[in-house]
């Protein structure tokens, strides 16, 4: 059990932690946060391809939900909704998985925020402060109308909150058709952390030359959002209270838990 009292993910041989045990968790609380507060996701997946031996990586906009129990916590099992369009490959795929694949097309997803820069007195004891979950799951085309709305509702509102009720919807048909999501049900996962100060081997602790010539910390390394800019199509006068509120709010949760990470320890 991590952190909290969340139920957790089974621990495989795919997706159990070996370097660092004590930085790993599988609670579902913790990894469906990290997804869920990442900017972008990253989607791996097999091509059908048989002479192209490299898996395929994309970008891609997600955030796991429940659309049978849709005020469901993060503690609870969810599915993660992938955003793409129709004649995307990975779609494609989605749509018509390889016919050994029953349960869909197996996906692999990653989902990383950076914290900081840990910067020690030797380059080998430099590291990151992050929070990083991988997920495997199998993905299936969402055909239901009511869900594929809700989905598109849920992904947008996860990048900015309020944004599809203060933008021109419902989506057009064209629209509708050519957009599609990809629902994964995730049967495994994990996620590692790693915060606090640098490590230090003894015998550097030892030399204050090395000490006393080498600055050693940690740089808080966090996302942040400017001042909105008004495209040259823009009549509204003013930024609204709903993008100025997420600017403001965004920037102060990324900056304390960089900082916060600092002082922790995983």
């Amino acid at each position: 059990m991590g952190d909290t009292d969340s139920p957790e993910y089974p621990k495989l041989p795919r997706n159990s932690i070996k370097r660092y045990k004590d930085r790993g968790t599988y609670d579902y609380q913790t990894i469906h946060s990290i997804v869920n507060t990442a900017p972008v996701i990253h989607v791996s997946f097999k091509t059908p391809d048989e002479e192209d031996p490299f898996p395929a990586v994309l970008p891609m906009l997600g955030f796991m939900g429940s659309f049978s129990n849709q005020d469901a916590p993060a503690s609870e099992p969810l599915d993660l909704y992938i955003h793409g369009y129709i004649s995307s490959r990975l779609f494609r795929l989605g749509k018509t998985p390889p016919p050994a694949e029953e349960e869909g097309l197996p996906l692999t997803i990653a989902a990383t925020h950076m914290d900081g820069l840990v910067l020690s007195l030797t380059p080998n004891h430099n590291s990151y402060n992050y929070r990083s979950a991988i997920l495997h799951g199998y993905a299936t085309v969402v055909e239901e109308p009511e869900e594929k709305m809700w989905a598109m509702v849920k992904i947008t509102n996860n990048v900015i909150g309020e944004r599809w009720e203060n933008s021109r919807v419902p989506p057009t048909k064209t629209e509708m058709t050519s957009t599609q999501i990809l629902k994964v049900r995730v049967v495994d996962a994990s996620a590692k952390i790693r915060a606090g100060e640098p490590g230090e081997d003894r015998a550097d602790l030892k030399n204050e030359e090395i000490r006393k010539t080498t600055w050693v910390g940690v740089i808080p390394t966090y996302l942040t959002y400017g001042e909105p800019i008004p495209s040259g199509e823009n009549r509204v006068a003013k930024v609204p209270s709903y993008i100025s509120s997420f600017v403001k709010e965004e920037n102060e949760v990324g900056k304390k838990l960089a900082i916060d990470a600092v002082t922790s320890k995983k």
